[in-house]
Parts: structure tokens; C-alpha cells; sequence
């Protein structure tokens, strides 16, 4: 079974899942977001509010249903690092919510006037912001994904339709349950939010580019793949999160160790963990005993190109495949560079864009990588693990993006608005500014 195939397992129907009964649902949510667009920031702010309640009065619901999620996974022998995704623990519930509550002190993104310029007497021109309309968002395992892509949606004026992995689906139906109860002591039609749980359904999704104005996929490369191929909608998202750091020559080593150890172990499982570390040949006698003692004690398993073993002699081989590997596990490749200029290139060539770091005392050289590196995100002396809208202090993400093409790396409110432009005028017309005669356009900007 593929993938996408296993992705898009059937699960229990919560809803009709015929062709026609798709569209009366992503109709209604299209009808929604219509009217979600047009409120004001106290009422969306109102009903963020309303959801962060009904979550913390629905937490033991949640919870309960996450148990059986997690228990039946387990019985279906779910890889780890999935495993260790799906979990949802009153931690991270918690931080979940308190999430929802600092979307709505973020500004307000729709509605800003981008541009506000005279064309002429009388004749403005305004560029202003405003929501994309449906998003449609497929995601595994994380359910508290659910809740920060939603607050997110609801901030920005957009409907979501949901769609979480086949082994979340207990905890996904718990979740938007309590937000359209939230939703429902609102101004908010609760349809702006649907929740979708069949394979048919999501397939059908895919289709239904009259209703649905972007798709987020979350998930695998092949996954992601599958969407970009099935859709005339959209696609934005990121596929694999093979993230590198780069110890320097001028590195130093104690940062070294935290940074190294932070990046792969605080989380292995989630995107911006490293899978593969780059070390310069005139630090690796002096830096790799120290870090690969620390990380064996951590239960990490170390795999090391042929002069990384040399050091390392107890560690396994690592091959090709292993630089094109996600692992989202207690796993990471090793590789000794002679140079700055081939850490960056074996990075561009492996490395997925989503986040990468160097850890070096030269200034220059750190400017040098954090300018060459083609990623979404390049630090210098600080662990991948910093790539996260809520560090960031977008409040939460709906994702992350690889995409060259912005919104680019963890995308919140700001890439979920476009805008449109809007000239109000007083019978102006254009012959009046063609011919012999022609009026000048003063386009001044006010």
C-alpha cells in the first residue's frame, strides 16, 4: 500500500460522502466564510474566544478520545514517530489553547490598506487585504493541528475544511465538535469549519476548485506529491524536513553540543529536527567524540560517512540514501567537510529547504551560509527546532512552506490574506486620458 493509498484509508463516514452531498458541504462552508469575511475583528476575535472555552470545558472529552487513538494505533503497529505525533497529552492541549487565545491579540489581517494612492481628482485607488476564502486542510496524526489551523482560519476570515490522518480521527472529530459548539453561541456559522473523515471525501476534495481556494497538505513527500497531482487547486506546503547543521571551524564546541543536541533530540519527530549533521574536517577529531557520547547516551544511533568512522569506529555506515532520509526518529547521519563552500553545497543538493543552521564564531562565514543556503529558514548559532510559527510569534501555523514562492517557512495569518483592488471614482472614464488630449494620471500617494 502506498502512501497516499494508506493516507486516504476509508474511516468511519461523519457525513454523506457522494460527489453531490461534497458540494452541498463545501457549499455551505464557501457561504460561511462569505459571511465570516465580512465581521468585524471584535466578532472574529469574540468567537477565538468562544473556541478557546468550549476546548478547555471539552479537554477530558479530547483526551479520552486521543487514549483511543493512540491504543489503537499502537494495536495497528504505527511507526514511532507517528505515534509520538498522534499523542496528545493535557500538556499539550493546554498549549494548544493558550495558542488560540494568542491568535486572537495578533493584528487583524484583513481589511489593511496595502496601497491608498490618487490616480487622479477623484479617482482612488486602494489595495487592501483580504481572506483567500475555503482553505482546505489534510494533515496526519497531529490533532492539535486542528485547532491551530482553525483559530488561524477564523482570525484571517477564511472556512477550513478539515481532513486529519485515518489514526487521528477519534481526536479530530473531538476537537471540532467542541469548536463548532464554540462556534455556535457566535455570530459565526458553525459550517465555516467541516471536518472530513472518508477517503472518498478527500478525494473529492480535491475536485472542488469552484469552493475551495487552497489545499495545505501535511504529510509525507509522497503525499504531498499525490495532492500536487490530483488538484487544480492550490497547493502550498512542504514535503520532507531533512534539516542539516553545519559545525564550523571556528565553532564553538560547547554551543556545538547543546545546539546539536537540541536540533535532533528535543523532538525528533517533527519537521525541523536534523537528520544530518556536517562537521569541518579541522574541528571533527576535537568536536565529534564529545557530541556523539552525549547523543549515545540519548539513544541516538549515529551513521557516519568513511571519515566520520575513523573517529567513530563503533558507528554504522551511512550510504547515499541516508542524506535524502527524513528518520523523525532518534537517528542522524554524520558527514566531515573540507569547507564552508561544500557544507552549503552537499546542503543545496540533499536538503529539502525548510530549515538549516551553522554553529561558528566567524561572522563572515555565518553570513556567507546564511546567504547561500536555499532554505526557508538559515540560523546561525541556534537549533532548527526554532522553526515554529508559534516561536516565531505568529500565534500558530497552518504549516510550513518550502515553496521558493512566498508565503515561505512557517506560514500563519499573513499567508492565509491576499487582496484585491478597489478605485472609487466620479464617472471618470478613460477616454479622457487617451488621444491628443489626454489628462496626465497625477498617482499620488495619500
Amino acid at each position: 500500500m502506498t502512501a497516499s493509498q494508506d493516507y486516504f484509508s476509508p474511516l468511519n463516514v461523519m457525513s454523506p460522502d457522494s460527489p453531490l452531498s461534497q458540494n452541498v458541504y463545501a457549499k455551505k462552508t464557501r457561504l460561511a466564510a462569505l459571511k465570516l469575511a465580512v465581521l468585524s475583528t471584535d466578532e472574529r476575535n469574540q468567537a477565538i474566544a468562544a473556541i478557546a472555552q468550549a476546548l478547555e470545558s471539552s479537554k477530558d472529552e479530547i483526551l479520552l478520545a486521543n487514549v483511543a487513538d493512540c491504543q489503537a494505533a499502537a494495536t495497528e503497529g504505527i511507526a514511532k514517530p507517528l505515534y509520538k505525533r498522534l499523542q496528545l497529552d493535557e500538556h499539550k492541549l493546554r498549549d494548544a489553547i493558550a495558542g488560540v487565545r494568542d491568535v486572537a491579540k495578533l493584528p487583524d489581517p484583513v481589511g489593511a490598506v496595502q496601497i491608498h494612492r490618487e490616480l487622479d481628482t477623484g479617482l482612488i485607488l486602494k489595495r487592501v487585504t483580504c481572506p483567500l476564502g475555503v482553505l482546505g486542510v489534510i494533515f496526519e496524526a497531529r490533532p492539535e493541528a486542528a485547532i491551530q489551523i482553525v483559530s488561524l482560519a477564523i482570525k484571517s476570515g477564511n472556512g477550513v475544511i478539515l481532513k486529519g490522518g485515518k489514526e487521528a480521527i477519534r481526536s479530530c472529530e473531538a476537537i471540532v465538535k467542541a469548536i463548532k459548539q464554540g462556534l455556535s453561541q457566535t455570530t459565526i456559522d458553525p459550517d465555516v469549519v467541516q471536518l472530513l473523515t472518508t477517503r472518498e471525501e478527500t478525494l473529492e476534495l480535491l475536485k472542488l476548485d469552484k469552493y475551495v481556494d487552497l489545499i495545505i497538505p501535511r504529510g509525507s513527500n509522497s503525499f504531498v506529491r499525490f495532492v500536487q497531482e490530483n488538484t487544480r487547486i492550490p497547493v502550498l506546503g512542504h514535503a520532507d524536513g531533512i534539516c542539516h547543521l553545519f559545525v564550523d571551524e571556528a565553532a564553538d564546541i560547547e554551543k556545538a553540543l547543546a545546539i546539536t543536541i537540541d536540533a535532533k533530540t528535543s523532538y525528533p519527530a517533527v519537521c525541523n529536527a536534523i537528520e544530518t549533521l556536517l562537521v569541518d574536517v579541522n574541528i571533527a577529531t576535537a568536536f565529534l567524540p564529545k557530541v556523539a557520547q552525549s547523543l549515545q547516551e540519548l539513544n541516538v544511533e549515529l551513521r557516519g560517512d568513511e571519515r566520520t568512522r575513523k573517529i567513530l569506529p563503533d558507528i554504522a555506515d551511512a550510504t547515499e540514501k541516508d542524506w535524502e532520509t527524513e528518520y523523525s526518529d532518534l537517528i542522524l547521519s554524520i558527514k566531515i567537510v573540507d569547507s564552508l563552500e561544500e557544507a552549503i553545497a552537499h546542503i543545496n543538493d540533499y536538503g529539502s529547504k525548510h530549515t538549516d543552521a551553522i554553529v561558528t564564531e566567524d561572522v563572515k562565514a555565518a553570513e556567507t551560509f546564511l546567504a547561500l543556503v536555499n532554505a526557508a529558514g538559515v540560523y546561525h548559532n541556534c537549533s532548527t527546532r526554532f522553526a515554529d510559527g508559534f516561536r516565531y510569534g505568529f500565534g500558530a501555523e497552518v504549516g510550513i512552506s518550502t515553496q521558493q514562492m512566498p508565503p515561505r517557512g512557517p506560514v500563519g495569518l499573513e499567508g492565509l490574506v491576499t487582496y484585491k483592488y478597489q478605485i472609487t471614482g466620479d464617472g471618470h472614464i478613460v477616454a479622457n486620458y487617451t488621444g491628443n488630449n489626454a489628462k496626465s494620471l497625477t498617482h499620488r500617494d495619500l
